[in-house]
Formats: structure tokens, sequence, C-alpha cells
């Protein structure tokens, strides 16, 4: 079972909505950036509303049956859809940032885990939110992150939103908020989850034992749970790939792409899209957010570059952001990337 949590930067708004009463939705969109604990947050949410001694801060107290069986993942009143590939990663106290996280795995000796939440997922559910609940009490579903359901599973789950069922909340947690259909936003009240101010955030890692916590932070984009996740391995694997894009006039897309086509797609193109954001945030601003130690070698590449040429760089890795999930040929998706990224950055009389 998934951790609940609430970290310092949410208690305001766990305060405000435990005093509103959140009762009055059928269901809920909790919007914000991947890596600031949306996800423990709502399970924090959901195991409070199955205490059945909550404290007077309206948090569960971990020592009712219910609490008990919330903690063990065997609450009858309260179901999780998640992708495969995400419910076979136990450690973490939030799934934002797992699918973000390089995942080396051997792909050939096992079929890879799905992705998406598909409408198997969403069907199942007519029997546990159409039946009496357990002591005829409030049932949730959380869905995370709701923006991996594919068409058919937001079709199924918009018939349920479109009349639903008594005491049944329905809890939907996104870091792509535009991404879910306009459809399914409207049946929701939208939470916007809270950004932790820097030094916040830095505290915290520290608290945790996070070594070069503002480091982690600026890599991470200030989300201090992606922060604190990343072992050794990902740091060289990113120290790599940043020594390459360094200097594109070098750089063998087909080379770089053998090193990366085994990793997390969706975390490759993250990365040069953090890079072609210092490039041109660079160039228009002379600021830097992500790579603080290649200051020197970001202002170099930034003045020759064609602002321009960025701009459509940038739109091509959003859409490849989109479609890193569904790759059919990983080696050829990430040499395109590369390709593109040589071409948009590369004075033309010199490329490679």
């Amino acid at each position: 079972m998934r951790t609940a949590a609430i970290y310092p930067w949410q208690q305001t708004l766990w305060q405000q909505i435990r005093r509103q009463g959140v009762l009055r939705a059928h269901a809920l969109l909790l919007t914000g950036r991947a890596g600031i604990g949306k996800l423990a947050w709502a399970l924090s949410l959901a195991k409070a509303m199955l205490c059945e001694q909550v404290d007077q801060a309206g948090r569960a107290c971990g020592h009712c049956p219910g609490c008990h069986w919330f903690e063990l993942g065997q609450h009858p009143n309260f179901r999780l859809l998640e992708p495969e590939a995400s419910s076979l990663s136990v450690g973490e106290a939030d799934n934002e940032g797992r699918a973000s996280k390089p995942d080396a795995t051997d792909t050939k000796s096992r079929k890879k885990p799905s992705q998406q939440i598909g409408i198997a997922q969403i069907r199942v559910l007519d029997d546990f939110i159409y039946l009496s609940g357990h002591q005829d009490r409030f049932k949730l579903v959380l869905i995370s992150p709701a923006e991996a359901m594919n068409a058919a599973a937001a079709n199924a789950l918009l018939k349920k939103l479109e009349e639903p069922p008594p005491n049944v909340l329905f809890i939907l947690v996104t870091h792509r908020g535009l991404t879910i259909p306009a459809t399914i936003r409207s049946r929701c009240q939208q939470i916007a989850m809270p950004q932790p101010a820097r030094g916040l955030a830095r505290d915290w890692l520290v608290q945790q034992g996070a070594k070069h916590p503002d480091y982690r932070l600026a890599m991470s984009g200030y989300a201090p749970l992606l922060a604190l996740q990343y072992d050794e391995d990902y740091w060289v694997q990113h120290a790599d790939f940043v020594r390459h894009v360094a200097k594109p006039n070098e750089l063998d897309p087909i080379e770089l792409a053998e090193k990366l086509h085994k990793l997390d797609l969706s975390s490759v193109v993250s990365w040069l899209q953090k890079w072609c954001y210092d490039l041109m945030s660079c160039r228009m601003t002379g600021s830097i957010r992500y790579h603080l130690a290649q200051e020197a070698t970001i202002k170099r590449l930034a003045a020759a570059i064609n602002p321009i040429d960025i701009a459509f760089l940038w739109r091509d890795l959003i859409a490849l952001q989109q479609l890193a999930r569904h790759s059919l040929n990983a080696k050829l998706f990430v040499e395109e990337m590369l390709l593109t990224y040589i071409n948009s950055v590369v004075p033309k009389g010199i490329q490679p």
C-alpha cells in the first residue's frame, strides 16, 4: 500500500479542506506538478474519511480497524486504480515520480508492464460503487495518475461521474491537468496542490538526510519528492547525458541513443526539455534554472542559438513527451529527438 502523508507545505490546504467539508463533492481533481506529494495527500484524505476516530485536525487516528485495513491495502470501501507499471513500484510515497525515474529493465525477458489505466479497471468498479459499502460507510475510488487513463477508460469513468452513485467519492490525481478531458474536469472539484517554497523544500530534504539538496532541487524542478528519490545511478546517467548535449556539434545521436533507449523515455525527454529551457532562459533573460553547474557552457551555447529554432524545438519536445510512453522503437525515437536538437542549436554552417 502506498504511504499516506501530509507534507509541511500541504498543512494549510489540509486544514482548509477538512474545515470546509469535502463530502459536498462527488469527485475531486488534485492538480499540480510531479513530485510534490499529491498522491500521499490524497491517500491521507481517503484514510481520514474511512477512519472511525479522526483526531481534532481531521487526521486518521492510525489505530482503529478502518486505519488498520487501509494500511494493509485491504479496506473494503477503498479502491486504488493505477497503471500496472506503477503498482509494481511499492517503495515510494508518491507515484508522480515513478515514471520519471529511469528504468533499465530488460524488456526482452518479460512483457513490459502497462503504463495505462484501461477500461477493464474502470468496469470492475461497478459492483464496488453501486452496492452498499461496508457498514454503509463512504466509499472512495482513487485514480492516479488520471492522465494514464486511455480514451476508453476515460469515457467509462465519465459515465459514472455523470450519474454519481450516492456515498461515493472519486479522487483523481494528475500532474498534467490539461490532458484530462474537459468533460471530466468539469464534473470534479479541482484542487490546486501547493508547490513548496524553495527554502521549505530544501529544509525538508536536509531533514531526510539527502546529500547536495540544492543540486537535487534544481534538477528536479524544485519538486522535493523527485529530488529525494534519485539514486547515484540516476545522477551518473544524467551527467553523461549533459556531457553529450553540452557539445552539440560533436554529438553522435546514434551512439548516445544506444545508451539511452533502455531508460524510461519520458525521463530522457524531460532531461532534454530542462536543458533546452535553460538555453532559452539564458538567451532571453540571462537566468538558468536547472543546470547551475553548467552555467558557462549554457551561456556560450545560448549566445549562438536562434530563439525561434529553440521555440520550435520546445514545441516538438512537448509532443515527444506525449509519445514517449507509447514508442514502438525506443532507439529510433531517441535518435530522432537528438537529431532535432542538433539541427536546432548548431549553426547551419557547422552542423556535423
